[in-house]
């Protein structure tokens, strides 16, 4: 076997820098063909690779935004003709265990339903209810149920009135009836506007209760700090009275502090007035000589 030539450091080192530099040529040549970079030596050092931002290929981070959906004029006028031909029954009482879901499958029987709105019970009735021993399950007063066709709704409204909610012996809703009317040129925007006005009506209410109980409570409280005044007052006068009485007792028991009703009532200072003794005798002897004593 021959010996393998020997390679000197020196000439190894000269290949590998001509590598580099070869590279270094290549790289060049690349940018000069793809164009002059972007200046992000905006603060004066070298911009970093990692600066630069390809708006097209958005970040992992980031959420793409939903594309906005235009509608057109004709599918503006499809939906509101198809708003035009709705119909709205009302309910004018909802039976127990029945709620939202059970009336739509209820009614869906007859034709689409399309929006169903009943009108939950007040809390102050359940409360009292459950307090009595009854059912703590939520209830619903009246509602009004909406069909996608009038004749449908118009139909629904005069066959299934003062009739059986259903035929199955087993439900809790056998002996319950529809009370349901079909509501002529009625709109599910006035119903919006008539929940709208009540909560509008019912905030109202609150704010006056919440004005009239704070000027009770101010009421209360003037008349609180106005008896504490006079209690105050009470008491420096009664304190006065009592150095009055220790003053003038000298020493002695009535100087004890404890004062008594007689001794307020020699404490106060009464007026003298000088009194003529009436004229005693007849009347016409008193007439002539009160006569001549105005004379």
């Amino acid at each position: 076997m021959g010996k393998r030539p020997r390679i000197d450091p020196d000439d190894r080192t000269a290949d590998e820098d001509g590598l580099r530099d070869a590279a270094a040529d290549d790289d060049v040549h690349k940018s000069q063909m793809s164009g002059p970079p972007e200046d992000n030596t905006a603060d004066g050092g070298g911009g970093a690779a990692s600066d630069v931002v390809d708006d097209a290929a958005p970040s992992k981070g980031t959420k793409r935004s939903a594309p906005v959906r235009r509608l057109k004029v004709s599918a503006t006028h499809d939906f509101n003709a198809r708003l035009e031909r709705r119909g709205i029954v009302y309910l004018s009482r909802v039976p127990p265990r029945m709620g939202p879901a059970k009336v739509r499958t209820l009614l869906s029987d007859f034709g689409e339903v399309t929006r169903v709105y009943l009108v939950e019970e007040d809390k102050t009735s359940r409360k009292r209810r459950r307090k009595a021993g009854g059912s703590g399950s939520k209830r619903y007063l009246e509602g009004w149920v909406e069909f996608e066709s009038k004749k449908v709704a118009k139909l629904v409204g005069e066959t299934l009135n003062m009739t059986r909610v259903t035929n199955h012996k087993g439900s809790v809703n056998y002996d319950d009836l529809w009370n349901i009317k079909y509501l002529r040129g009625f709109k599910w925007s006035h119903l919006t506007e008539k929940v709208a006005y009540e909560r509008r009506v019912r905030e109202q209410k609150l704010r006056v209760e919440m004005m009239e109980v704070r000027r009770e409570n101010a009421s209360y409280v003037a008349r609180v700090e106005a008896g504490k005044k006079l209690d105050h007052i009470e008491e420096r006068r009664r304190r006065r009275m009592e150095k009055e009485g220790d003053v003038g007792g000298g020493g002695g028991e009535k100087g004890s502090g404890n004062i008594t009703a007689d001794d307020e009532g020699m404490a106060k200072k009464w007026r003298k007035i000088r009194q003529k003794k009436p004229l005693e005798g007849d009347d016409s002897a008193t007439k002539s000589a009160i006569l001549r004593s105005l004379v």
